[in-house]
């Protein structure tokens, strides 16, 4: 059984490389995709004015439920529960740097989703890409285990739906925001 609660000790973990797989997004306009949000909303990120933060992960876990066989020899797979409570304990300096919303991103359906983020007290919706077609459309990392197509973990700064800056691995995942908020207090925002 897999403990959410506790923080894996990374330097165990298999460490993900840059595989040249999210070159192309900096600079990229966004494609016009609807995706289901936690929050009953269903969100564009295309249209979605000002600077929104997007976290990518493959999928967060339940508690009693062990995850897919191997996973955590899987370069970059463990972390999605840390990633999250990374970005909800940033929220509010996120917020307070200009950074209109904050997105969660994984191709897990909403149901899903929705019972994680409530369990881990998230104060912003995760988005279901569970058709892929955002995936797709933006030709997002992916791999896959036990039949799941996954995202592969990557973070990304959208403003006016062009993206501004990316970073692909992320790793460790539970550093993703505080490396955001870092960003942002560099170009002074």
């Amino acid at each position: 059984m897999t403990n959410f609660t506790a923080k894996p000790n990374w330097e165990e973990l298999p460490r993900p490389v840059d595989d040249g797989a999210a070159r192309h997004l900096e600079g990229m306009r966004v494609p016009s995709v609807g995706l289901r949000a936690t929050d009953g909303r269903r969100v564009d990120l295309s249209a979605v004015a000002g600077r929104v933060v997007v976290y990518a992960y493959p999928r967060t876990g339940v508690p009693d439920r062990p995850n897919p066989a191997g996973w955590d020899g899987i370069p970059g797979a463990r972390g999605c529960t840390p990633q999250s409570c990374g970005f909800r304990d940033h929220f509010a300096e996120l917020r307070g740097l200009g950074v209109t919303e904050v997105f969660g991103l994984s191709t897990q359906d909403t149901a899903y989703q929705r019972e994680a983020a409530g369990r881990l007290h998230l104060p912003f919706a995760i988005l279901s890409d569970e058709g892929l077609a955002f995936t797709r459309a933006m030709r997002l990392p992916t791999f896959e285990v036990e039949g799941m197509a996954l995202l592969k973990r990557l973070t990304m700064v959208v403003r006016d739906g062009v993206v501004e800056k990316i970073w692909y691995p992320v790793f460790p995942p539970d550093e993703s925001a505080g490396v955001v908020v870092g960003w942002l207090r560099e170009r002074g925002l």
